[in-house]
């Protein structure tokens, strides 16, 4: 009897185990659902946005930086002096044919400025340059003495722009009333001396020998040289067109 006593014990007690753990079983599953639940019900808006590529959306540095350079300004296009400007200078030096040789250079200024296209190529005052084309000192029995000039550049913006003008010519005065006041004077002092020495047809002796001897002295002297004093005023025309940068406007 005692045997199957111990047999009862040991069954209700493999019974009350197995009950348990079918009951710590089911009590497990819920559990175990509701930690599933939250993750599959996660908005779908929390999923990482897709990145777009960087050479989509960004320009290359060497774009941006040209973009971001602004252009230089296109330069002024070039003006045009025509044939026939005039060009008006004041002379700095005096130019004689006595003492200036062919090719010789001289300097002048503008008096008024230099325009074309409405700018100012040149200020008053600038530098201008010439050349001495021709002096002659004239002959001793005839031809008076005479000097030509011309430009030949003017300074523009600091550099020589190259001109290509007429000449201007300056002639000695005649001095045919000087010569003939030679002569007579020679004439008279002739006469005077002729008289002294020998009366009357010596008087006509003298006049002729002195009136001789003034003519010798009109030969060998030159008439007064062709002279252009300083600070004349002088107008010259271009004989050929003359094309030059635009001077750049200042702001």
């Amino acid at each position: 009897m005692y045997r199957w006593f111990v047999v009862l014990v040991l069954a209700l007690t493999i019974a009350g185990c197995g009950r348990k753990a079918a009951q710590e079983a089911g009590s497990t599953q819920p559990v175990a659902a509701e930690q599933q639940q939250p993750a599959a019900q996660q908005p779908a808006a929390q999923a990482p946005a897709a990145q777009v590529p960087t050479s989509q959306t960004a320009e290359p540095p060497s774009r941006q930086t040209a973009a971001a350079v602004p252009a230089k300004p296109l330069p002024p296009p070039p003006v045009t002096l025509p044939a026939g400007t005039v060009l008006r200078v004041r002379t700095t030096t005096t130019l004689s044919s006595k003492n200036s040789q062919t090719g010789d250079r001289f300097t002048a200024t503008l008096t008024e400025p230099l325009v074309a296209g409405g700018k100012v190529l040149a200020p008053r005052g600038a530098q201008v340059e010439g050349l001495i084309a021709d002096s002659n000192q004239g002959g001793r029995v005839k031809g008076r003495a005479h000097i030509s000039i011309r430009l030949t550049s003017v300074d523009v913006n600091g550099r020589q722009m190259a001109v290509s003008t007429g000449a201007f010519t300056r002639t000695a005065r005649a001095t045919k009333k000087k010569d003939a006041t030679k002569i007579g004077i020679g004439s008279g002092i002739g006469a005077v001396i002729g008289a002294i020495a020998g009366g009357g047809r010596g008087a006509a002796i003298g006049a002729a020998a002195g009136a001789g001897a003034g003519t010798g002295v009109v030969l060998g002297t030159r008439g007064e040289p062709a002279v252009i004093p300083s600070e004349s005023v002088l107008t010259f025309r271009l004989r050929n067109p003359v094309t030059v940068a635009s001077p750049q406007t200042r702001g």
